[in-house]
């Protein structure tokens, strides 16, 4: 039997592994931690739990964020030349950058990022068993009315886990509905997150 499959639309996770993290980490977990020592009520968006930075002032030249995210930049052009898009530094605005800090037990419901093209998160602190990042099929058809599965594979796969470690860095489309498991770890699970949006 002759058979072709075209696997089309696809819903894309890149994942990086950044250089030198170690150093970087160091300084953006100090960073943080004042963050929250400044604002320890923090705010509310799909955190169970745990603490929601307000957005980084990435105005400031000399903000620990604005340095991250130029840091950064060889991984987020990479994105751009895999998915064929035209890259114009004066056509990208960075929406937010934020971060969450997520204590044992705590978690992030599932969730999107609207108004913007692509989502990010960099892992600053991530201990074992600090909560795997989902993916969900974003085609409400197939989560709703999927027929039952003989076999896993990736024709029928609804939800991927990813297992994450520190200098991990996530880079995904923003309609993509993404969910943090439970810390299951003693020790705080510390990450950034950014939205970017390309001007037409």
């Amino acid at each position: 039997m002759e058979k072709k499959i075209y696997e089309y639309f696809a819903h894309p996770v890149f994942k990086y592994k950044l250089e030198d993290y170690s150093n970087q980490n160091k300084i953006l977990e100090k960073y943080i931690y004042q963050l929250q020592k400044e604002n320890p009520k923090g705010q509310m968006k799909s955190n169970i739990g745990g603490w929601h930075s307000p957005f980084f002032d990435l105005k400031n030249k000399e903000s620990i964020g604005l340095k991250f995210l130029l840091s950064i930049q060889k991984y987020i052009i990479d994105v751009f030349k895999s998915y064929g898009w035209v890259y114009d530094h004066k056509k990208i605005y960075y929406t937010g950058m934020w971060a969450i800090i997520n204590k044992k037990g705590n978690s992030n419901n599932e969730h999107i990022h609207p108004n913007s093209n692509l989502s990010a998160a960099y892992y600053v602190k991530a201990p074992k068993n600090c909560g795997d990042f989902v993916v969900t099929n974003p085609y409400s058809l197939n989560r709703n009315f999927y027929p039952n599965r003989e076999n896993p594979t990736e024709l029928n796969r609804t939800i991927a886990k990813h297992k994450v470690e520190e200098g991990d860095l996530l880079i995904f489309p923003a309609y993509l509905p993404h969910q943090v498991l439970p810390n299951e770890s003693d020790e705080d699970r510390i990450v950034i997150s950014f939205n970017l949006w390309i001007q037409r």
